[in-house]
C-alpha cells in the first residue's frame, strides 16, 4: 500500500529537521561553552610575573648554563620581590643571583644559572609568587632545548651562523666606586663595534595629493631615524627600583654610553647594559652597592 503524498512529505519534513537539529545541536552547544573570542586586556598593575626557561648552553669546560627570562603581565608596574619563598630558585640557597626587580612585559634572556658536567637529569626550578598567582619554570637538560650564546645574541631571531662576519659589540661597564641614597651617580660603559650590519640609510616617506588613497598620518613624512649600534639600560637586582636617567636605547658617542642613576634605599644593585648593533647584543653587568 502507497501511502499519501502528503503524509510522505510531512514524514520527510519532520525527518529533515530532527537531522538538522541534530547536526546543529553540537554547534549550538560549543557556541554556548566556548568564550566569544575578545582583545587582550591589558592590565597597568596587580597581574602576576611568570619566569621562563629559554634554553640551556654547552660549555667549552663541559659545564651547561640555563638560560631563564621573565614575563611581567603588567604592562606599568615593576615588581620588586627579594629572594626567599617568593623568589626562589631550588635546589639550592634562596640567593643565587636570580633578578630582584621585575620590569614590565617580556624581559628574555636576563637570568643563568650555571650547573656542573654531570647535572644528567636533574632540573632547577624558578618559582615567582605575586598577587596570588605563583608561576614556576623548570630548567632541565632536554636536547630540544638546547642554545647558542649566538642565539642569545639575536635574542632567539634569525641566527646567520657562525659564518656570519658581523661580530657582536663588545660593551664594558666602567667601575662605581661609591654611590649614596638620594644622590646621582653617573655610570658609563665603554661600547665598541664593526660597524655590521650597515645601519639602514635614511628614508624619505613623500606626502601624495593623491584623493583617492587614504590619509596619510601627519609624521608620513618625517625621515625614519638611521638606526646602528645602540645601548639600553635595566635594573637587574636591588632592594628597590632605581631611577635610571637615560636608560632607554640611545647611540654611544665618543665610543661611551652613560646614564644616571639614583637610589632610594641602601644595598646592593645591579644594572645591566646592553650593546645591540641590530643583529647581535652583547651585555655587561656592574654592581654598585650604596650606603
Amino acid at each position: 500500500m502507497l501511502m499519501p503524498r502528503s503524509s510522505f512529505s510531512g514524514c520527510h519534513s519532520a525527518w529533515t529537521r530532527a537531522l538538522l537539529i541534530t547536526l546543529l545541536l553540537p554547534t549550538a552547544l560549543t557556541a554556548q561553552q566556548l568564550p566569544t573570542a575578545i582583545p587582550q586586556t591589558k592590565f597597568a598593575s596587580g597581574q602576576n610575573v611568570v619566569p621562563y626557561f629559554e634554553g640551556w648552553i654547552h660549555n667549552t669546560d663541559g659545564s651547561f648554563d640555563l638560560v631563564f627570562g621573565y614575563f611581567n603581565r603588567n604592562w606599568e608596574e615593576t615588581v620588586v620581590l627579594q629572594p626567599g619563598p617568593q623568589n626562589q630558585v631550588s635546589p639550592g640557597t634562596a640567593d643565587q643571583g636570580q633578578p630582584t626587580i621585575f620590569l614590565p612585559r617580556r624581559q628574555g634572556w636576563v637570568y643563568r644559572i650555571r650547573v656542573p658536567t654531570n647535572f644528567g637529569k636533574q632540573v632547577v626550578t624558578w618559582t615567582i609568587a605575586v598577587n596570588g598567582r605563583t608561576e614556576t619554570a623548570y630548567g632541565e637538560l632536554m636536547p630540544v632545548e638546547e642554545i647558542t650564546e649566538r642565539i642569545v645574541m639575536t635574542r632567539g631571531n634569525l641566527n646567520p651562523g657562525e659564518g656570519d662576519p658581523n661580530q657582536p659589540p663588545v660593551v664594558a661597564i666602567d667601575r662605581v666606586n661609591g654611590a649614596s641614597v638620594g644622590q646621582p651617580v653617573a655610570v658609563s660603559a665603554a661600547v665598541s663595534d664593526d660597524g655590521l650590519p650597515k645601519p639602514r640609510a635614511p628614508i624619505q616617506r613623500k606626502s601624495t595629493d593623491d584623493a583617492t588613497r587614504i590619509q596619510q598620518q601627519t609624521n608620513s613624512s618625517a625621515t625614519e631615524q638611521r638606526r646602528g649600534l645602540m645601548v639600553s639600560w635595566m635594573q637587574l637586582r636591588g632592594p628597590a627600583k632605581a631611577d635610571l636617567e637615560g636608560a632607554s636605547a640611545s647611540p654611544p658617542a665618543d665610543g661611551k654610553a652613560s646614564l644616571v642613576a639614583r637610589f632610594s634605599q641602601p644595598g646592593s644593585y645591579v644594572l645591566r647594559a646592553t650593546a645591540n648593533d641590530g643583529a647581535l647584543s652583547t651585555a655587561s653587568d656592574v654592581t654598585i652597592v650604596v650606603h
